[in-house]
C-alpha cells in the first residue's frame, strides 16, 4: 500500500520573520493605547497607536503624533524597546535572548537567523550575533555618551535620557526624537543645525548602522586588508561613500548656497546621510528645492544596507542594477566588480526588488493624493519615507486620514521585512518546473 505523503510543514523562515514583526507591532500597539502611555493619561485610538507602534517597529519615524509632547515617559520606552526591536530584528533578539539564557540553537532556528540577518551562510551564525549585540552595545553607549554633556547642558538631568533616546533612534535608522514642545512640535534636530558633536555623533551612528554587520565584521576581522574584503563589502562601503558624497555636494552648492559656511557644511552632510534611511532633519524640508526633493525621494528608496538597522531596497541593489547596466553599455557577457562576475539570479532578484519598491511607492502616493486630494509630488515623499522607512516628512503625516494611514503602516512594513521575504512566506516553497517553455526574444529599448 502506498504511504500517504506528508503535508505537515512547519513555518519557513521568512513566515517566522514575517509574523515575528506582526506580533511586536501588534503588542506595541495595544502597549501604546494604555492611558498611562499617554501625557493625557487617556487611552489611544488603535490607529493612531498602530501607526506609532509600525513606524518604531520597523524604524521609520513618521508619526502621527509628535513623541517628546503626546507621549509619556513609558510610552516613550515601549517606542524605544520597539526601535531597538526592530533596529536588531525580532529573530535576532529573541535568538540573542536564548544564547543569554544558555539555551541551545537548533539548525531550524540558525536558518531562521541567516534569513534574518542576511548571512551569507548558517555556519558561524551564533558568533556572528554575539558580535552584532556587542557591536550594539558599543556602538549606542559610545553615541549616548558623546551627546549627553550637549543635551544636559540644554535640558538638565533630561538630558541624559535625550542622549540615550536619541543615540538608538539614529543607530537603529529609526528618526524618532523626543525634542518637541508644546509650542513647537516636530522639531527632530533642527535646534541642532550648527552644533558639530550631536551632528557628527547623529551622521556616524546613522553610517554606522546602515552599513550593515556583515560588513563591520568584514572590517573588524581583516582590518585594513581592504584586498581581503568580501565583494559584497567593497560595493557597500564604495556606494555609501558615493551615495553621501554626491547629494552632500549637491544641497551644498544648490539648497543650502545662502547658509553661513558651517551651518552649510553641516546642513549639506546632515541632509545627504539622513535620507538612508534615518529620518532626522536640520533643515526645513518643505524650504528644499524641487530637484533637492528628487534626490532625497530616490535616497530613501535606496536605503541602507543588507543586515543593518536600515530599510529601503538596500545599496546593494542600486549597486547590482547600475554594475549591469554598465556591463550592458559596454557590451559585456557578465557584469563584473572587483574581479568578481555578479551571479545571474543576483540581477533578476535585484531588478525584482527594484520593480516592487517603485511599484509600492507609485501607487501608494496616487492613493494617497486620491483620497487627500493632495498634490502627487508631496504624497510621492511620504510614500517612499515609509516604503524606505526613513521617517522624513512634509508635514502632512499626521493630519492623514484611516485609508492613507493604513497604505503608510502597509508601506513601512513591507519595507521593513522586505517585499520579496513576504513573497517568500506567502509562498514557502519554490515552485519548479521539470520542464521549459520554448524562448522567443523581444526588443526592448
Amino acid at each position: 500500500m502506498d504511504k500517504k505523503p506528508n503535508t505537515k510543514r512547519g513555518l519557513s523562515s521568512f513566515q517566522i520573520i514575517i509574523l515575528g514583526f506582526a506580533g511586536v507591532v501588534l503588542l506595541g500597539a495595544l502597549l501604546l493605547m494604555l492611558p498611562i502611555s499617554s501625557q493625557s493619561r487617556e487611552f489611544t485610538p488603535f490607529n493612531e497607536a498602530l501607526f506609532t507602534s509600525t513606524s518604531a517597529a520597523c524604524v521609520t519615524g513618521l508619526v502621527v503624533h509628535d513623541t517628546a509632547t503626546y507621549w509619556s515617559a513609558f510610552g516613550q520606552s515601549v517606542i524605544l524597546v520597539l526601535i531597538q526591536i526592530g533596529g536588531l530584528g525580532v529573530v535576532t533578539v529573541a535568538a540573542s535572548l536564548a544564547l543569554l539564557s544558555g539555551r541551545k540553537i537548533s539548525l531550524m532556528q540558525r536558518s531562521t537567523m541567516q534569513e534574518a540577518i542576511a548571512a551569507p551562510k548558517v555556519g558561524g551564525i551564533v558568533r556572528l550575533t554575539l558580535f552584532i549585540l556587542k557591536a550594539t552595545l558599543i556602538f549606542e553607549l559610545a553615541g549616548a555618551v558623546v551627546m549627553m554633556p550637549v543635551f544636559c547642558r540644554d535640558f538638565g538631568a533630561r538630558g541624559i535620557w535625550m542622549a540615550v533616546f536619541h543615540s538608538i533612534s539614529a543607530f537603529c535608522n529609526a528618526g524618532f526624537d523626543v525634542m518637541g514642545s508644546a509650542d513647537a512640535p516636530y522639531q527632530s534636530l533642527t535646534s541642532y543645525a550648527t552644533d558639530p558633536v550631536i551632528n557628527i555623533a547623529a551622521i556616524l551612528l546613522i553610517i554606522i548602522g546602515g552599513i550593515g554587520f556583515l560588513t563591520w565584521e568584514d572590517i573588524y576581522t581583516n582590518r585594513h586588508h581592504i584586498k581581503r574584503y568580501r565583494m559584497q563589502s567593497k560595493i557597500i562601503l564604495l556606494f555609501t561613500a558615493f551615495l553621501i558624497l554626491v547629494p552632500a555636494v549637491f544641497f551644498f552648492f544648490s539648497d543650502f548656497s545662502s547658509l553661513p559656511l558651517k551651518e552649510r557644511i553641516f546642513s549639506s552632510l546632515f541632509q545627504a546621510v539622513t535620507p538612508r534611511t534615518a529620518g532626522f532633519n536640520t533643515a526645513d524640508l518643505t524650504a528644499m528645492t524641487g530637484g533637492g526633493r528628487a534626490i532625497i525621494i530616490l535616497l530613501m528608496i535606496i536605503g541602507g544596507s543588507p543586515g543593518s538597522t536600515a530599510g529601503g531596497m538596500k545599496t546593494t541593489t542600486f549597486a547590482v542594477l547600475i554594475i549591469n547596466a554598465i556591463a550592458i553599455f559596454r557590451r559585456k557577457e557578465d557584469a563584473e566588480a572587483f574581479g568578481r562576475r555578479l551571479d545571474g539570479g543576483i540581477i533578476r532578484h535585484a531588478t525584482a526588488i527594484f520593480v516592487m519598491y517603485i511599484s509600492l511607492f507609485f501607487t501608494g502616493a496616487i492613493i494617497i493624493s486620491a483620497a487627500e486630494s493632495l498634490p502627487l509630488g508631496t504624497c510621492l515623499f511620504e510614500t517612499a519615507s515609509a516604503v524606505g522607512t526613513v521617517g522624513l516628512t512634509l508635514g502632512i503625516t499626521p493630519s492623514l486620514g484611516y485609508i492613507s494611514q493604513v497604505i503608510l503602516i502597509l508601506l513601512m512594513f513591507l519595507g521593513r521585512v522586505g517585499g520579496l521575504t513576504l513573497i517568500y512566506a506567502a509562498l514557502s516553497r519554490p515552485h519548479k518546473k521539470a520542464s521549459k517553455l520554448p524562448q522567443e526574444r523581444i526588443t526592448v529599448g
